[in-house]
């Protein structure tokens, strides 16, 4: 597993955020999907390649800690990586932290299954094209 992650960034704006300015608790898992569909895509493949394939990518477990606010306005990075990957499950991992990576606001993951959208099915084998994606994804330098 390569030790490097895809980074997304963040500007927080006010819709995001509840009454005081603090990042609506919810928020953080939209920005995760972003950042992983963003991670898909700078490997070639883009969500849509694998719908139209007839496949889906559901999250079946997200864990999630929350150690700091993030407030409106704030800029941040979303870092992935897919981390101890198994034959059945996809298993992502995400750091919320400050552009200059000082201070971590959420560490969580998520764990994905490939379904076959026909059959509503769990696939134990890949799109080629998600393989190959995955490769690329676990050996970024």
């Amino acid at each position: 597993m390569a030790s490097n992650w895809f980074e997304y960034l963040v500007e927080v704006f006010p819709h995001q955020t509840d009454y005081a300015g603090v990042v609506w608790h919810g928020t953080y898992v939209g920005w995760m999907e972003e950042a992983r569909i963003g991670a898909l895509r700078s490997v070639g493949v883009g969500y849509d390649q694998l719908v139209a394939l007839g496949f889906e990518l559901p999250v079946v477990d997200l864990e999630i800690r929350y150690h700091q606010f993030v407030h409106m306005g704030d800029r941040i990075k979303v870092k992935n990586r897919i981390s101890g990957l198994t034959k059945v499950r996809i298993p992502w991992e995400f750091e919320i932290e400050s552009l200059d990576g000082r201070q971590r606001y959420v560490s969580a993951t998520t764990t994905l299954v490939v379904i076959d959208r026909q059959t509503g099915k769990i696939r134990r084998q890949w799109p080629p094209l998600l393989n190959q994606a995955i490769a690329k994804l676990m050996d970024l330098d």
